[in-house]
């Protein structure tokens, strides 16, 4: 399937602190094949000024990670200083089978802001795709190299970006009863590791809010389990209260007004949803097998889980008022941890069959099922903001657990950008949706 932006991009201000003067529009279109091809060749030159070349390496790692596009190492460049305000050599792009180009540079004003202005080019017709400035206090340089990657992957797919995202996760430290686990989050490309968390029980199923401000996540302790809420911006945590019964998986609602989560009584364990305004709770399975692991559709309105109440477990969905509860799976072996796609209209999940455990996709009806990836152990999918994308973890055979990617035709699986032992992943959505349109739709595409 083939991809194409029909129109450039008029952008305004992009995030909180980031100020956009000004845009440039595009006369021409450029396409990217999304097949079992080559990735598109693509010239990122080094920026010049204040952390220049830090930008433009984030720009190629982040685009060179997507699958689509094949950075040109700058040692072949011909044209090694391009300015940002003037046109480049095509002809000398052109001979290193360049297809787009990206330039800019920065600069620190007066008031001690960075400015960033940056071009992407069509080499092949010679027309300006994309053209603005960004303003930024200079720490923050790192997020203007992600924004610059998701206007650029979004100009030139059609598809929404997603490298300026978060990633909540459960870092790991020693094994067996040594184990000690905390709370953490860094951006979706490995830097800027913070810890929310000491060493204080098994931390377990960190999940975002619709709004990402907010994360929630369980505690185990020796005696008791706990679900907890996070807030990201101010550091407060908060404990949902005390539940007769131990209580697990805990997920937000797209609104972020209600969490879903298990509670196990006596062997048996059902699915619950507490408003959180009101703190009132709601059962939504009653029958005597296992529920667990619930995940609301991205409209609210339905929410797929895991029961072995017909012997094995299975996928099912129900209203969110537990009502219509139905099978979906048809395959064979083990089903868990399912997890709706943002753009509704895939199921991931984790798969137990052959003495391996695997990574796939379904529809919400059960069709289409497809497994991305196998090995010896590895669960947890989460879905990156465009639902092209799933970050799980995987565990070999006695070493320690690690987060790799794979997108949804599982063409393109590698380890993520973080090399320290770690588990359950949450992605986050974008940090700020874009204020601007890219070109194409800019949303999530059916698959």
């Amino acid at each position: 399937m083939r991809l194409s932006t029909l129109i450039a991009v008029l952008m305004s201000a992009l995030l909180a602190g980031l100020a956009l003067p000004g845009a440039a529009r595009a006369q021409s279109e450029v396409v990217v094949n999304q097949g079992v091809v080559a990735p598109t060749p693509i010239a990122i030159a080094p920026f010049a000024g204040p952390d220049g070349a830090g930008i433009s390496q984030v720009i190629t790692a982040n685009l060179e990670r997507s699958g689509f596009f094949a950075p040109i190492d700058p040692a072949a460049f011909i044209e090694t200083n391009p300015g940002v305000d003037v046109q480049p050599q095509f002809e000398s792009w052109r001979r290193i089978r360049a297809q787009a180009l990206v330039v800019g540079e920065s600069s620190i004003d007066a008031q001690g802001r960075m400015r960033v202005n940056f071009r992407l080019w069509d080499v092949v017709t010679e027309q300006q795709l994309l053209g603005f400035q960004f303003t930024a206090t200079p720490e923050n340089w790192r997020r203007i190299a992600h924004k610059i990657s998701d206007a650029v992957y979004q100009r030139l797919t059609g598809e929404l970006g997603y490298f300026d995202t978060r990633v909540v996760f459960v870092a790991e430290q020693g094994r067996g009863q040594g184990r000690a686990t905390r709370l953490a989050v860094m951006d979706q490309d490995g830097f800027n590791p913070v810890y929310l968390t000491q060493a204080e029980g098994i931390v377990m199923t960190p999940r975002f809010s619709g709004a990402g401000q907010e994360v929630t996540y369980m505690v185990l302790g020796e005696d008791s389990t706990r679900i907890y809420v996070h807030n990201l911006e101010t550091g407060r945590r908060e404990s949902l209260g005390s539940f007769d019964g131990q209580v697990f998986a805990p997920r937000f609602s797209p609104d972020g007004r209600r969490v879903a989560f298990s509670i196990e009584r006596g062997g048996n364990t059902d699915i619950f949803v507490m408003n959180l305004q009101t703190r009132g709770i709601s059962r939504l399975t009653s029958d005597p097998g296992i529920d667990t692991s619930p995940s609301f559709s991205p409209d609210g309105r339905q929410i797929v889980f895991n029961s072995d109440r017909a012997g094995r477990p299975r996928l099912y969905i129900m209203n969110t008022d537990g009502s219509g509860q139905r099978p979906v799976s048809t395959g064979s072996g083990n089903y868990h941890t399912p997890v709706w796609s943002p753009c509704g209209d895939l199921i991931a999940f984790t798969k137990q069959a052959g003495g391996r455990f695997h990574i796939g996709v379904m529809a919400p009806d059960g069709s289409g099922e497809r497994i991305l990836s196998s090995s010896f152990f590895q669960e947890g999918p989460t879905w990156a903001p465009n639902g092209r994308y799933i970050m799980f973890f995987r565990q070999p055979g006695g070493g320690s657990p690690r987060l790799w990617t794979v997108d949804v035709t599982g063409r393109i699986e590698r380890p993520a950008p973080y090399n320290l032992p770690a588990s359950d992943p949450a992605w986050s959505p974008l940090l700020d949706p874009p204020a601007g349109d890219f070109g194409g739709s800019g949303r999530c595409q059916a698959r």
